[in-house]
């Protein structure tokens, strides 16, 4: 038996699971670096509910929450009038198509589907009956705009951006 040969494809396959797990851990690092939010944590308090967010490196406000019981993402886009879903979510999350119209976005005029969301969270603050659109032409992430961060209080500190739901 040459134990030569054994050992270089012990370290052989040694190197391969280490390059695995190497792989594994920071993939894991490079998306809490983009969603810093993909849990968000709550402060219920006896007359509000507290979600603080961390922005990620790209000084943006990536978050994960849920559109009618099931979990996506948001980017937080104050310069969005409504909540704005890309077709092909909007498809897995079964959301009607309204009255067709346009929009004006950052590459011009886009055609878009009103819709309505029935329950909207992020952490432990729920919105309801919240108006949004479907961008078939959109890719991503789901542009929490305007018609639900009109209906929360929002500030930013530091890096931080705390939305903030009043009750009663």
């Amino acid at each position: 038996m040459d134990t030569t040969r054994t050992g270089q494809g012990m370290m052989a396959i040694a190197c391969i699971i280490g390059l695995a797990l190497l792989t594994v851990f920071f993939s894991g690092v490079e998306e809490r670096q983009r969603n810093p939010n993909a849990d968000p944590s709550s402060m219920v308090y006896e007359n509000q509910v507290e979600v603080p967010l961390k922005q990620n490196r790209q000084g943006h406000y990536v978050v994960t929450g849920t559109i009618n019981g099931k979990r996506v993402e948001f980017l937080l886009d104050t310069g969005a009038t409504d909540v704005v879903v890309p077709e092909q979510i909007a498809q897995r999350l079964g959301l009607p198509y309204g009255q067709r119209g346009r929009a004006m976005t950052a590459n011009g005029a886009v055609t878009i589907y009103n819709t309505r969301i029935d329950a909207l969270t992020i952490g432990d603050i729920e919105l309801r009956d919240v108006n949004a659109s479907i961008n078939p032409s959109m890719q991503g992430a789901i542009l929490l705009g305007m018609s639900a961060l009109r209906q929360i209080e929002f500030v930013q500190q530091g890096r931080t951006l705390t939305l903030r739901q009043r009750s009663g």
